[in-house]
């Protein structure tokens, strides 16, 4: 059986560099390891990212979703609009404060939800509206919020993989009445784990740094029921050192997508929208022959590739019906989607010679498939 190609190209490479490290042992001779002074500096920091915006640190992107929904009092009864092509945290967060996600399409070129079919689906029920900003191209916000506001529903930005990314000038975290970041290590900028919560609702941050710590503020003075989701000193030290050189990464990542949109012709390379400024978190292209032989030849060439997401949320088990069978979605873009996209790598770690390589594979790999 062949082993893995000698040259390898991952198709995300995390960047924990000697800044990183010496940060985190900073802290840790400190003493002060738990929310202290470097979440502080973290979420004051983070801040000059979405306009100015409260920033709330927590411990994973995942957290952010759910504390927010919380924090909007959303429970049984509610229902929240979630597009189905994503991770499954958009759809779990909405089923851990007891609300239910109702599942509607994407727009093709985005892989974004369409607003068109978020106005579609709303009902006395629906409390909320949750869009994704899919592998770092901005959801169509201003249409979106103009939908929130003529029904009076909450918007609740998913920028888990959109750090950066903007539409008409605005940044993603700036749009709605919340946006939520995640810092895993394969974002476009980690903290090793952990998240953030933006929002211009001073309100409403108060309420979030009450819930990520045990519902007080003060110690041992709890005004509410709250969780313990906070983020350590150690991940916001190594946040602070990454924020710092996310616009850098940020301009490699497009400037990596740009070459491959020019070399790449076997594959539909990602569109994106007029006035979006897309950060490419991934840069996921379209097989429209047999996926599977496309990828299998990509590996066999030694790029590195995944599918992002094989399985939309609403087929996924948690989500069926009690005879195993989805709901009642009407969902073709994501469907199709599903069956046709690949990610390959657009990392800013990638050299000249592996992005030709990656654009030559995928050209071999199109016409696999």
């Amino acid at each position: 059986m062949a082993g893995p190609h000698p040259e390898f190209i991952p198709p995300a490479r995390p960047i924990i560099g000697e800044a990183e490290i010496e940060a985190a042992v900073r802290v840790l001779r400190s003493g002060r390891v738990v929310q202290g002074p470097e979440v502080a500096a973290f979420e004051e920091e983070f801040g000059d990212l979405v306009a100015g915006r409260h920033c709330v640190a927590v411990n994973s992107g995942t957290s952010a979703l759910q504390l927010t929904l919380m924090a909007l009092g959303f429970g049984p009864g509610d229902e929240v609009i979630v597009p189905s092509f994503s991770f499954a945290a958009s759809g779990n967060a909405v089923r851990l404060v007891g609300a239910e996600p109702v599942f509607v399409d994407i727009e093709p070129g985005s892989f974004c939800v369409d607003p068109e079919a978020v106005a579609a689906a709303i009902t006395p029920k629906t409390v909320g509206i949750m869009p994704v900003h899919l592998y770092g191209h901005p959801a169509a916000m201003d249409r979106i919020m103009a939908i929130a506001q003529q029904h009076g529903l909450a918007v609740v930005e998913d920028a888990a993989q959109a750090h950066g990314a903007e539409l008409n000038g605005t940044p993603v975290g700036a749009f709605g009445t919340a946006g939520c970041f995640s810092f895993y290590p394969t974002k476009n900028m980690h903290s090793l784990e952990g998240g953030m919560i933006t929002t211009a609702d001073a309100g409403l941050a108060r309420t979030l740094r009450l819930l990520r710590n045990q519902g007080m503020e003060q110690r041992y003075a709890n005004e509410i029921v709250g969780a313990n989701m906070r983020m350590t000193d150690v991940a916001a030290a190594i946040g602070r050192v990454q924020l710092g050189q996310l616009d850098g990464w940020t301009e490699q990542r497009r400037a990596n997508a740009k070459f491959l949109d020019s070399a790449i012709t076997g594959m539909v390379t990602p569109p994106v929208a007029d006035g979006a400024k897309h950060v490419y978190h991934q840069y996921t292209v379209r097989v429209t022959g047999d996926r599977d032989a496309a990828q299998a030849r990509l590996t066999e060439l030694g790029i590195g590739n995944a599918v992002y997401y094989p399985t939309p949320i609403h087929r996924l088990k948690p989500y069926l019906n009690a005879d195993g069978q989805p709901g009642p979605w009407e969902l073709p873009e994501t469907e199709r989607a599903a069956a046709e996209v690949v990610s390959l790598p657009v990392h800013p770690s990638l050299s000249q010679a592996e992005l030709e390589r990656i654009a030559d594979g995928a050209n071999q790999a199109g016409g696999a498939a």
